[in-house]
């Protein structure tokens, strides 16, 4: 296991004190997404809406949307992650606060376009939402048919569909990906998108894991984007687009791996508590289930490192995300087991933990396609060497 910067371990200490907060929302929230309002002042949810920071958590600067002083930015996400995510899942991905969009401005916001959505974030519990996926498309980007079309005074017109989006029915701000109309099929820009304006329209969508997050179809009819809200305008043209996407992804993926491996933790650690005399092969399956765990966050935690260090080092995040999602399966059905028929009627945690931990399998990515992904680092020699 690493060893942690000690402004890190302390911010990790007091975060891990929040996630009982958050279980006790858990089964609320999994039967109406909209609990998460009578929950805005948990302290999870006021760090995750960016209204509340640790005292002895050192940071860059006080600004809003600042880094952090230690500068291992993925390992943090990491272990806030899978520290919350063991109180639970849904409830974290339900909160407020900048999320994935506000990854994606650390990549290509410009600083007057960081204001503005910190500064917004900062008034009040806001939402924001990441728009890629599209129906019948996924996320392939040369598949895309959402649009941009030129004004002519830098602004564009946004059209399309978006689908599978977290949090787009209740959030203010939006990143939303499309093809500039008229331009090659991977002439793809990234905007941001206020929710009130005309022809933005969001439903949510019926799920049956991680409820809280709120899946969304979302609608693009003619929505206007201002010059000032186009992304990565002051950054070279190779840096937007697909190369946004993937370092976007590659600091993420640990994150979302680190969410599975909190509910497994969750469901081991249930076991443990409710099941108090474990004996023999049930002992053993237990300790073994307990050092696969273990095993996917020392992994992990690599991968979010070699993203801090370079990030366009993502193999090693395909593989965290990839094992980790498979470890939580096994895990939350395993647990369930622990408790005979009824288990899902009688523990009621442990079935949603098993139907969340196949949730997280469809974050960032599915098992095959990181699979891919980490092959494509294996033959090229990217993965494994000393």
């Amino acid at each position: 296991m690493i060893s942690l910067p000690a402004s890190l371990a302390t911010a990790h200490r007091e975060v891990s004190r929040w996630a009982d907060d958050l279980r006790q929302g858990a089964l609320e929230l999994d039967r109406d997404p909209d609990a998460i309002h009578r929950h805005l002042d948990l302290p999870a949810v006021r760090f995750l809406a960016g209204h509340q920071v640790p005292a002895d958590w050192d940071r860059e600067s006080a600004a809003p949307g600042s880094g952090p002083a230690h500068g291992l930015a993925t390992l943090e996400r990491v272990l806030v992650s899978e520290e919350l995510a063991r109180g639970d899942a849904g409830m974290m991905l339900a909160s407020p606060g900048a999320s994935m969009c506000g990854v994606l401005l650390g990549v290509l916001g410009s600083p007057e376009q960081r204001a503005w959505v910190h500064g917004r974030l900062a008034e009040r519990p806001r939402w924001t939402c990441f728009a890629l996926t599209e129906p019948e498309r996924g996320s392939a980007i040369g598949e895309m048919t959402s649009t941009l079309t030129p004004v002519g005074d830098g602004s564009y017109v946004l059209d399309g569909e978006k689908r599978y989006v977290g949090n787009a029915a209740r959030a203010d701000l939006g990143a939303v990906f499309a093809r500039v109309a008229g331009t090659e099929r991977l002439g793809v820009l990234a905007v941001l998108v206020d929710t009130s304006d005309p022809g933005f329209h969001a439903e949510p969508l019926p799920t049956v894991g991680l409820r809280g997050a709120q899946l969304t179809r979302m609608r693009l009819d003619g929505v206007r984007v201002p010059a000032e809200r186009v992304l990565g305008t002051h950054l070279p043209p190779t840096r937007r687009g697909m190369w946004s996407i993937v370092h976007v992804f590659n600091r993420l993926r640990p994150s979302v791996a680190a969410i599975a491996l909190g509910i497994a933790r969750a469901a081991h650690d249930y076991v443990g508590e409710h099941r108090l005399s474990l004996r023999g092969p049930e002992r053993e399956a237990y300790e073994e289930l307990g050092r696969r765990i273990d095993a996917a966050r020392s992994l992990t935690y690599r991968a979010a490192l070699a993203v801090d260090r370079r990030p366009s080092a993502g193999h090693l995040a395909s593989a965290a995300k990839a094992r980790a999602c498979e470890v939580a399966e096994e895990v939350t059905l395993r647990a369930l087991g622990f408790f005979g028929p009824g288990a899902r009627i009688d523990h009621p945690l442990l079935d949603k933990w098993a139907r969340d931990a196949r949730g997280v399998e469809f974050m960032e990515g599915t098992r095959n396609i990181q699979r891919l992904n980490l092959f494509q680092g294996l033959h090229t020699g990217k993965v494994g060497r000393n």
